[in-house]
């Protein structure tokens, strides 16, 4: 028996699980993992057409799932995913808040009101309506889980040399901000609510729209100046997530609340 089988640790068979973001990337990963495990996974992102892809994947290992398009931005949309939750499957267990872009990098101050308010509506604001819809029916039923994905951008500053993006960093420490605070408010409504802050990875879309614009040549300067900010000495593999996710939905994490869980090779050490 493996942990993640119906009676290991890491069991969640039966589990209703919510994945915002879930078209690609961080979220169809997460989607995959929790069906793996056992859940029933809601997938929800504004990318449509992605997002059955992500649906057929999560069916592919014999749980149901269903696609809700949502704009976690707009609170009426939010709590239109969550009730979509509530009346296919009667209750809510768990939650990924993962839906999150980047802007374009820019110095602090070259960084556009439009760009700061785009990201800070889906990274953060939208973070908070999932976390207030969510909360709303967890309260109901006295229990529940949710695991927000910050950054290590949450926890410390970005070297200039890796194009950071001062949008983008106070998003995450206001993410964490969030998880930290519902955690002590909820603790004793059964529910528990953690971070996962990983580093550099690969497999995810942040930064699509920057890496198809770049030369060859300056995409490879910034790995190179990447690699040698992270100890380890290379970006992570998504699968390398795998065990902190199956570790925070389940019940083998049973009494850990209001934790971020960082995952960067080493980065946030130094």
């Amino acid at each position: 028996m493996t942990v993640a089988e119906p009676g290991g640790l890491f069991d969640l068979s039966g589990k209703i699980a919510l994945v915002t973001g879930a078209a690609n990337g961080f979220g169809r990963f997460f989607s995959q993992i929790l069906a793996e495990a056992g859940a029933h996974v809601v997938c929800s992102d504004v990318d449509a057409d992605s997002l059955h892809e992500t649906v057929r994947l999560v069916k592919l290992v014999g749980r149901r799932a269903v696609a809700t398009v949502a704009d976690v931005s707009a609170p009426q949309a939010v709590r239109a995913m969550v009730d979509d939750v509530v009346s296919v499957f009667g209750r809510l267990d768990l939650a990924v808040n993962n839906a999150g872009i980047v802007t374009k990098p820019s110095r602090f101050h070259e960084i556009s009101l439009d760009d700061w308010n785009r990201l800070i509506a889906i990274d953060l604001t939208g973070v908070f309506l999932c976390m207030r819809e969510e909360l709303r029916v967890m309260v109901e039923q006295r229990g529940g889980t949710i695991i927000n994905i910050a950054s290590v951008a949450g926890i410390r500053g970005v070297e200039p040399a890796l194009m950071p993006r001062a949008n983008y960093v106070a998003a995450k420490h206001g993410v964490i901000g969030l998880t930290k605070q519902a955690a002590l408010e909820y603790a004793e409504d059964g529910i528990r609510v953690n971070a996962i802050a990983p580093g550099w990875f690969g497999g995810t879309n942040l930064g699509r729209e920057r890496r198809v614009a770049e030369a060859p040549s300056a995409a490879e300067a910034l790995r190179r100046r990447r690699d040698q900010v992270i100890p380890m000495r290379r970006t992570g593999d998504i699968a390398e997530l795998r065990g902190l996710l199956l570790f925070l939905a389940s019940g083998a994490s049973s009494y850990v609340t209001g934790q971020v869980h960082v995952v960067d090779g080493g980065v946030s050490a130094r």
